[in-house]
């Protein structure tokens, strides 16, 4: 299997000196008739197939260069340079790249429809790869990235809420899951010869159809939770208030009473709304 052949070719100002020395030569000989004027015609011609060799390059940019279909190699060295004229020569960015993939409707471990999406930095590392082991790698870069995402998110649940033992999830694991995204991209796209730079989450949200049910289970749990947190705290008061009052001395309650305190303390407590309480001006037994 061929990897990447990094080569320097000549330096460009050289030839073009040269080049413009002959294209003058040339020009003079045709108005001076030196020599025979088809040897100008000649260096002319000559002159124009040097010119096609020359190789300007950026910055974080290369050039693969082929020869009659053969690989030669990959300039990578940024400057001006001058190469084979006969050969191809296609540029390759080395810069990196955003690719942020479309909302995906995928199922989810536990079959639920979410939308997801994910944003990939990539760049490209080995340009032989790049260039000739897949047809188009910026479109191969895309969608082995969103089929990644898919794969990925169809393992996981959403979230702990139909899968309570679940050790991982979409929305609680983000680290975790954006690491095994990159990963999983890393290994797809290494046959393009593509360097995974980032790769995490940006979207993650359920699907339109399911949005406002589980929006409401979500807000049930929590007053539920809430709920229990108050419940918890108001017999604690409750307990406390009986204790203090047996301590003290201060009333003396049989069990009728004490249950009728009790239910009045927890009305007062766990109430959601502010409690107008009504008072007693007889004996306590009225």
């Amino acid at each position: 299997m061929k990897t990447e052949k990094i080569i320097k070719p000549s330096s460009g100002y050289l030839i073009l000196i040269i080049a413009l020395l002959l294209l003058a030569a040339c020009i003079l000989n045709i108005i001076q008739l030196w020599l025979p004027v088809w040897l100008s015609i000649i260096g002319i011609v000559f002159t124009i197939l040097l010119l096609s060799g020359f190789l300007a390059i950026e910055p974080n940019s290369s050039r693969v260069l082929t020869l009659f279909g053969a690989y030669k190699g990959t300039v990578k060295e940024s400057g001006f340079f001058w190469t084979n004229p006969f050969y191809l020569k296609k540029k390759i960015s080395q810069r990196a790249h955003n690719l942020e993939t479309s909302q995906l409707k995928v199922n989810d471990k536990q079959g639920n429809p979410i939308m997801i999406a994910a944003v990939v930095v990539w760049k490209v590392e080995d340009t032989f790869r790049a260039a000739f082991d897949v047809e188009n790698y910026s479109k191969f870069v895309e969608i082995q990235s969103e089929s990644a995402l898919r794969k990925m998110a169809m393992e996981y649940s959403y979230d702990n809420f139909e899968d309570e033992t679940a050790q991982m999830t979409l929305r609680s694991s983000s680290t975790e899951i954006n690491d095994m995204l990159e990963k999983e991209i890393s290994e797809r796209l290494s046959i393009a010869g593509i360097e995974v730079i980032e790769a995490r989450i940006s979207h993650l949200a359920y699907a339109q159809e399911i949005a406002s049910a589980m929006l409401q289970r979500q807000q049930a749990t929590a007053v539920v939770a809430a709920r229990s947190k108050i419940v918890e705290g108001a017999v604690g008061m409750v307990e406390m208030a009986l204790d203090a009052l047996n301590q003290k001395d201060i009333v003396h309650l049989d069990e009728e009473k004490k249950a009728a305190m009790v239910s009045n303390l927890l009305v007062v407590l766990c109430s959601d709304r502010a409690v107008t309480p009504v008072v007693n001006a007889g004996t306590l037994h009225q």
